[in-house]
């Protein structure tokens, strides 16, 4: 039996076990996640095992899991599976949540649903419309005399995860300050085991999680956006080795940042009012020639790291300009893999582009050089539509840089 159920309205489930469904129309404007809180009638979580987002998918027992999302034609689908038979002791409620982490608020997302399976059925809420709100509660699962019920809430955030995480108990953590200067964005502390290196990161611009506990890899490792970062071993040269079938020509380059907070661009071609630049610091990083158009099924290109104290990160971008005439990330199965040569390597694959062939600009990942390693973050952001346009890096509240795309100077036309 399917149900509508409008904003404030509630319903009992037929059964404790089931699944949430969000979908959107995809867009290359707006990146959603989907946050889940476990939550005590005080309607605050219990701890960090409370938190269940893309780096911890799975909530304690069984009660509530992530599912990768997942495009379906011009659709993205996130989903979540859960169990109110297992929910923890003192918790009787699950909140779901969604972000915008672009910062172009809930107002630009289109066809926004969601909704409840179980075996009795199906229950679509109707969400509510969005302006500015970049945070949405979008229901509530829980628990009265024994049966498992839903609430439509759709309530909007203008400040995001972080809103939605302070509302909810989430421990926060700022930096020391004087007193007279304006509050500066809070950080979301996720206590993690001493055991590991624990280090903050940033998934895009917005995001409050920024507290991941990371433990170094070897061998050959794939990663997916909304995975865990990773945190390699950092050799005297590593190479970011961009690959992609042939039909199309890439170019690749490499935004650096500094210590100092600048930021150099590494490529072989221009941008207005940044000159092509082969290397920088004396090899750190460099260029390793563009490719061209040849007959190879498979064409490469190349820049080779030997990662100095002074280099804080390196974000590796594939560039197809407009005179291309063709160029989609998902047509020609782009992908970037990082080595060590020391028996490490990460693949990040462009999974979520689509079809546009005026979509310029991808950025599979992102590196951070540590004292303890390389730290490779899934991104994969791509440009708006018609966007010839860099992006550019700046330092985050937590002290990790992040990428903003579509910001920096326009590229010169090959």
């Amino acid at each position: 039996m399917n149900q509508m159920l409008q904003m404030g309205a509630n319903a009992a489930l037929s059964s404790q076990k089931g699944n949430v469904t969000v979908s959107y129309e995809i867009s290359n404007t707006i990146d959603i996640s989907l946050t889940a809180f476990l939550l005590t009638d005080s309607d605050k979580v219990q701890g960090d095992s409370g938190i269940i987002f893309y780096n911890q998918p799975k909530g304690p027992f069984g009660v509530a899991t992530l599912i990768p999302p997942v495009n379906v034609r011009d659709t993205k689908v996130h989903k979540m599976e859960f169990d109110m038979s297992k929910v923890p002791e003192g918790i009787t409620k699950i909140a779901i949540t969604l972000t915008e982490d672009n910062g172009n608020g809930f107002s630009n997302v289109k066809n926004l649903k969601a909704e409840i399976v179980t075996d009795g059925g199906i229950i679509q809420l109707i969400p509510s419309s969005f302006a500015n709100e970049n945070g949405i509660v979008v229901l509530e699962l829980y628990l009265r005399n024994g049966q498992t019920k839903v609430r439509s809430v759709w309530r909007g955030f203008d400040s995001g995860l972080e809103g939605l995480c302070k509302n909810y108990g989430v421990e926060v953590g700022s930096e020391e300050q004087n007193p007279s200067e304006p509050k500066a964005n809070d950080e979301i502390v996720m206590k993690e085991p001493d055991k590991t290196l624990t280090v903050p990161e940033m998934k895009t611009s917005q995001n409050a999680l920024s507290a991941i506990s990371l433990e170094k890899v070897k061998g050959k490792i794939s990663l997916d956006k909304g995975q865990k970062p990773v945190i390699i071993e950092k050799t005297p040269e590593i190479t970011a080795t961009v690959s992609w079938k042939t039909g199309t020509d890439y170019d690749i380059y490499a935004l650096v940042y500094t210590k100092n907070g600048k930021q150099i661009d590494v490529a072989m071609f221009g941008a207005k009012g940044t000159p092509p630049l082969r290397r920088y610091g004396n090899g750190a990083v460099e260029h390793m020639g563009d490719v061209g158009r040849n007959s190879s099924s498979v064409k490469t290109e190349i820049i080779k790291l030997r990662l100095t104290d002074d280099i804080l990160a390196v974000v590796p971008v594939v560039y197809s300009a407009q005179s291309n005439g063709t160029g989609s990330f998902y047509r020609y199965q782009v992908s970037i893999s990082i080595d060590n040569h020391s028996g490490t390597s990460v693949t990040i694959s462009a999974k979520n582009a689509n079809n546009n062939d005026r979509i310029y600009t991808c950025v599979p990942g992102m590196l951070h050089n540590t004292h303890d390693g390389v730290i490779i973050s899934p991104l994969e952001l791509y440009s708006k539509p018609n966007s010839e346009h860099r992006p550019i890096l700046k330092m985050g509240a937590s002290n990790m840089v992040e990428v903003i795309m579509d910001k920096g100077p326009l590229n010169d036309y090959k």
